[in-house]
């Protein structure tokens, strides 16, 4: 497993951003995991959160131009990004969407950088792929070239046809390459590793055996 792969993993771990139990998904399924973007939730959390996006991108030699963040988790993992990759010494513009227009002040739904070149969508997991096609238009329709999606964790399951899984039937439609940090796969291996784990990779395995999206 490559090292920022087991590093977010640790952190979401720590965090409880991933817990085990049982959980309704929007999908009906009964999932043994739950992933919770939203609990990265202290400065030390979101910084070490962006290293680990920083780190899936230069390890997959995208190359972008400036960041979007779909509105509402969205906004601080790009955020988070940039400041990560400003450390590193490239300064990248963000930009990001609000799902109501404003109608006073700078007014419009775009908020930070003007839109231009290469953009990068960066948000936490793939579902149905709703946020991710509404941001696709938004950036055409500011002049922009969407170029991938960076997403945190890839849940590695299908849909509810088919036997790709979201961020798979993404890709495939739109031709952009999706980034994840990790994904169910690499949960799987590290239970091997962590005693903590051990009890749940049972009721994983199954899970994935169930509902696992094709390699």
């Amino acid at each position: 497993m490559l090292p920022h792969r087991r590093r977010f993993l640790d952190l979401a771990l720590s965090r409880n951003v991933l817990r085990f139990g049982e959980f309704t998904l929007k999908s009906g399924r009964i999932s043994p995991y739950f992933f919770d973007a939203g609990r990265f939730d202290s400065g030390t959390a979101l910084a070490m959160l962006g290293e680990c996006y920083a780190d899936s991108l230069a390890a997959a030699g995208l190359p972008f131009d400036m960041l979007f963040g779909p509105a509402y988790k969205g906004i601080p993992l790009a955020t988070t990004l940039a400041v990560a990759l400003a450390a590193r010494g490239r300064d990248v513009p963000v930009a990001f969407n609000r799902k109501e227009a404003k109608d006073h002040g700078e007014g419009g739904t775009l908020i930070g950088a003007p839109i231009a070149g290469r953009v990068l969508i960066v948000d936490d997991v793939i579902t149905a792929g709703t946020a991710i096609r509404e941001s696709l238009a938004i950036i055409r329709a500011a002049g922009g070239i969407p170029c991938g999606v960076a997403i945190a964790l890839d849940r590695q399951e299908r849909g509810q046809t088919g036997t790709r899984s979201a961020a798979q039937e993404v890709a495939a439609e739109f031709g952009l390459p999706v980034i994840a940090i990790a994904g169910l796969s690499d949960l799987l291996s590290l239970a091997d590793e962590r005693p903590d784990l051990a009890a749940y990779k049972a009721t994983l395995v199954a899970y994935r055996a169930r509902y696992g999206s094709e390699d």
